[in-house]
């Protein structure tokens, strides 16, 4: 049966399986791939680079490895346990999926983008965290760090970025890109794009000849900080 007519309540097992999926997780898997397919959009990533999951109970629906966001197909879910054990789906997932584990694991993460940006990927090949040229800085959980470089899907590379997202909700990757984590899809595109922003707007400054960028105290992020706690609208 073509992938388009799969009825996604009904996905195959990686061991061969079949379990019904929930409500909630066929609602999951069509906002992951829009949000996918975002990335590319909004030129965050090129051809199946970056890769976005999204937490449902247990269980962490992620892109497949290798797979363009276009051809998704409601069928196509696929889902881990916490452990990375298949649950769901025939496709292998994507090959950052120790990453994507290591957020759950240690944060109250509901969803992780990681990207290729490329003005982000440029800023974690010059200096070892984003200077502070913007106060959206503090709505990132303070100045970004780079995590060191480590081959692409590795534990290594996981546990590098858990140290530089300590008490962040972003960083970069060296010579890599982003990953960003939310409450939410929204929430963690969201902080995925102002990432890129700033790094694109610190690029600009910089590269203005005899002049070096102003940048922010720590004083004066703490003092954003406190107003972005009350911002938006309240429930």
């Amino acid at each position: 049966m073509a992938e388009e007519q799969r009825d996604p309540r009904e996905v195959r097992g990686a061991g061969g399986g079949t379990r019904g999926v929930r409500a909630e997780e066929v609602d999951a898997w069509g906002e992951l791939v829009d949000t996918a397919r975002r990335t590319v959009t909004d030129g965050l990533v090129v051809g199946t680079s970056g890769n976005v999951s999204v937490r449902v109970g247990d269980t962490v629906l992620v892109t497949p490895s290798g797979v363009p966001y276009d051809r998704l197909a409601p069928g196509d879910v696929t889902g881990v346990d916490l452990e990375g054990r298949q649950v769901l789906g025939t496709l292998v997932p994507t090959s950052e999926l120790p990453m994507h584990l290591a957020v759950y694991r240690s944060t109250d993460a509901r969803a992780v983008v990681h990207t290729h940006a490329v003005h982000a990927t440029a800023v974690s090949t010059l200096v070892p965290e984003l200077p502070t040229i913007h106060y959206m800085t503090s709505a990132l959980g303070g100045p970004v760090r780079v995590a060191p470089y480590a081959t692409y899907g590795t534990d290594e590379l996981a546990e590098n970025m858990l140290h530089a997202l300590a008490d962040r909700s972003a960083c970069l990757l060296q010579n890599h890109g982003t990953i960003a984590y939310g409450a939410s899809l929204s929430q963690a595109f969201d902080r995925t794009a102002q990432l890129e922003w700033m790094c694109h707007l610190w690029l600009t400054a910089r590269a203005v000849p005899g002049l070096t960028p102003h940048l922010l105290t720590e004083e004066q992020l703490a003092e954003v900080g406190e107003r972005l706690r009350g911002y938006g609208q309240r429930a």
